[in-house]
């Protein structure tokens, strides 16, 4: 068995990841336009009616800027929190909305999601764990630092959507106004590489096959900088940069011992 995932985008300008099976497959945010998701995914041969629920992690427009059109069209089942929905102001149906709680799994198909509390500066953010027959994904962006949960979940995943920000003398030295500096780095926003890193390099298993640097800054990170800084330490583990420009591949993730390599591939055996 093996879980399929992707970036369609990853930034402050719009972030959307795919995981699926064969058989069905769960969108976490919606923060680039309904049509922009409907290319992506069209370019890389993903089936949106295979999509059965989106997952919103918190209220930020980053993050559910096309998920009232995206889920009207398609009739999905929006599943946020209390405090998240409040604060989007979206207008939603009553019964598309399914309200969840932290650590309290979903079961979507042969999907089991797993939306667990980190610290940002939103309402009720949460991030995410989803499964499929002992094969663990996680995304785990928009947050302000490594908290026990982010450890508890990062040690049993495959693959992570990991945010790496920014980095720490490119935002000290940058343009960003003092205040903006400090809520970036003040516990309650983002992860800088070097906190990415440790969370890496302390915590990570023989199981994480893929890691994907996440949520980069356009002003405050470099793509290659963050790249090769992982990979000096990746070992078995494949460096991927999430881009806030385009999608990534698709990935076939499976458990060690099957083979888990890039599935662009293998893309036309996973539609049948």
């Amino acid at each position: 068995m093996s879980l399929f995932i992707a970036s369609l985008n990853s930034g402050s300008n719009g972030n959307c990841y795919y995981i699926g099976n064969r058989q069905e497959a769960v969108l976490i945010d919606a923060g680039i336009s309904c049509r922009e998701i409907e290319k992506r995914m069209a370019r890389l041969r993903l089936d949106m009616e295979k999509v059965k629920a989106i997952f919103i992690s918190h209220e930020h427009s980053d993050h559910i800027k096309g998920l009232s059109r995206l889920a009207n069209k398609y009739k999905l089942p929006v599943y946020i929190s209390y405090g998240t929905l409040v604060a989007t102001r979206l207008f939603l149906m009553d019964h598309q909305v399914v309200f969840f709680e932290s650590s309290s799994p979903i079961t979507i198909g042969s999907l089991q999601v797993t939306p667990f509390v980190k610290h940002h500066d939103a309402a009720d953010p949460y991030s995410f764990v989803i499964e499929q027959h002992g094969i663990k994904i996680g995304v785990f962006t928009d947050i302000g630092k490594v908290c026990e949960r982010i450890v508890y979940y990062f040690k049993q995943c495959h693959a992570v959507f990991l945010e790496t920000n920014y980095d720490e003398d490119m935002l000290t030295n940058g343009r960003y106004p003092y205040f903006l500096k400090n809520r970036i780095r003040g516990g309650v926003g983002h992860l800088s590489n070097k906190q990415a890193l440790d969370l890496f390099l302390s915590h990570r298993t023989a199981n994480l096959s893929h890691l994907f640097l996440s949520h980069l800054s356009k002003d405050n990170n470099c793509p290659k900088l963050v790249k090769e800084l992982f990979k000096q330490h990746a070992m078995h583990t494949e460096i991927v940069v999430a881009s806030r420009e385009c999608e990534t591949a698709v990935y076939q993730i499976a458990l060690p011992e099957a083979s888990h390599t890039p599935a662009t591939a293998n893309i036309a055996s996973y539609q049948t």
